[in-house]
């Protein structure tokens, strides 16, 4: 009887620990020929805040917060020190199709095994390839889809079919299928699970409420 409670009472741990959205901060890091760019997430619960750090300044020079329970997001400028309703992107087009798949290839990334998933376009030239991890961050694939971001890093992963709950990237190249030339590189940098106060994903109350006209 004892072990039967024991075998229960560790299957319902497993069963929370799977459940168990992921909160603590998350740091991105884009490449392109251009230029490196750097974001960091925080997430807890609902909530995601995305600062956007400058190249030059290594300072937060504008935000977005997420509501991922309602879709809302909004733009915050800490420089003119006013924030904003932000209105999400109309869906991105795509020329041709895309074509998604799941290679057999893993790799370690941040201390955690990723698996291979590859998304093709023959008539955009490009080809990106993910490792992605699974069942342990809730709040990525909401995120993305709500945003629309027009970026094809953004726009290849909403093609992928059959993701796992849970599935984030923490590394994926972008390049040309004629040349094999790397157009863009995002990597997951750094990953520091823990407690977010809530007042790290709240709107400064002396910032003014920007109205468009």
């Amino acid at each position: 009887m004892n072990k039967i409670k024991l075998l229960v009472a560790s299957l319902t741990l497993s069963v929370m620990a799977i459940a168990q959205s992921y909160e603590g901060s998350i740091e991105f890091k884009m490449e392109t020929s251009k230029d490196t760019t750097t974001n960091i997430y925080y997430v807890k619960g609902n909530d995601v805040k995305l600062d956007q750090i400058g190249r030059k300044s290594g300072k937060v020079e504008g935000s977005f917060v997420f509501n991922l329970g309602t879709n809302e997001i909004k733009f915050v400028n800490p420089v003119r020190k006013v924030w904003g309703e932000h209105k999400s992107e109309t869906a991105p087009m795509i020329k041709g199709s895309c074509v998604s798949s799941k290679g057999t290839e893993t790799k370690m990334v941040q201390g955690q095994k990723c698996s291979e998933y590859i998304v093709k376009n023959t008539e955009e030239n490009t080809v990106i390839t993910y490792w992605i991890v699974s069942n342990k961050y809730d709040f990525f694939a909401p995120l993305v889809k709500a945003w629309n971001r027009k970026d094809k890093q953004s726009i290849y992963f909403n093609q992928i079919k059959d993701l796992p709950k849970g599935s984030m990237p923490l590394l994926s190249e972008e390049k040309s299928i004629s040349d094999g030339k790397l157009i863009s590189r995002l990597e997951v940098s750094k990953i520091s699970k823990g407690n977010i106060d809530a007042s790290k994903l709240a709107i400064p109350a002396e910032y003014k409420k920007f109205e468009q006209k």
